[in-house]
């Protein structure tokens, strides 16, 4: 398969732990559809759950007609140079910050998340791509260089928990803010980091949109668990961990299992066309 990525971005990606790539990562035609795509999901998950939706985890899920972007080439050759040949898709999720108003993104390590969704270790490569532009005036992901280096830092709980998107954060002696580089992307470009990477995002205060969806691969050597509903999908090449790999075209069942809310959007999506003429 076409790869993306030179030996100098590879080689830049390893030693920093991230990697802006200033380019469009679709086609205008193909991001106009997923952005419509995406659009929908804003909607209808504000009208299932009643409330503005600053998270979404695992849409894909729902909806298994994102799956024509998350397991697309465009995003498998930017992978492909830094975890392999041989890669599933481990998660998806988005943090969106809205016009009224976003959130702060505590500093984390995405990998201290999600310790019990694999057996043996996490490594998972996550590309942020950018829905709307992506500044320091609304809050644009900002990474700490080479912090990935250190694995697995303890988290503590965040102490303003109403005004930030996630509950723990690495303690503030643990790393230099000093050195932080902000990720600033224009729509249908993205930025790619490492899962134990430093990395957070300041709050907005009624600036423009910020949406962006987080698309992340793990190589196949990893053995995911299925605990909590998790599958995972074979994008390209061959397992090397015996792991059962779900249908992408089909939703969860295990995710929606008891799930009322999820039930209602999955059914949702599938009357949805949005996107899909394109």
């Amino acid at each position: 398969m076409a790869q993306r990525l030179n030996a100098t971005q590879v080689q830049d990606y390893q030693d920093r732990g991230f990697l802006i790539i200033a380019e469009p990562v679709f086609s205008p035609e193909r991001f106009a559809a997923f952005k419509e795509r995406f659009e929908m999901h804003m909607r209808v998950w504000q009208e299932v759950t009643g409330k503005p939706v600053e998270l979404i985890d695992r849409a894909h899920f729902v909806d298994p007609r994102l799956n024509e972007w998350l397991l697309a080439p465009e995003v498998l050759d930017l992978i492909e140079p830094l975890i392999g040949p041989d890669i599933a898709l481990f998660a998806s999720s988005c943090f969106n910050k809205l016009d009224g108003g976003g959130k702060r993104v505590p500093w984390h390590e995405d990998g201290s998340y999600w310790k019990s969704m694999a057996e043996n270790r996490i490594e998972v490569a996550t590309v942020w791509l950018a829905i709307d532009p992506s500044t320091t005036d609304n809050g644009c992901m900002r990474v700490i260089p080479g912090s990935h280096r250190e694995a697995d830092r303890a988290h503590e709980a965040v102490s303003d928990g109403a005004d930030a998107l996630l509950t723990q954060t690495v303690p503030a002696d643990l790393f230099d803010e000093s050195t932080a580089v902000d990720c600033i992307l224009q729509p249908n470009q993205c930025s790619l980091h490492d899962a134990y990477l430093i990395h957070g995002s300041d709050a907005t205060q009624g600036k423009a949109r910020r949406c962006g969806y987080q698309m992340r691969y793990m190589p196949t050597t990893v053995k995911s668990t299925a605990g909590g509903g998790q599958q995972v999908y074979l994008a390209r090449g061959v397992d090397h961990a015996g792991n059962d790999y779900a249908d992408p075209t089909r939703v969860n069942e295990r995710w929606l299992a008891g799930n009322a809310e999820g039930q209602r959007l999955a059914s949702m999506c599938a009357a949805s066309a949005a996107g899909l003429g394109h």
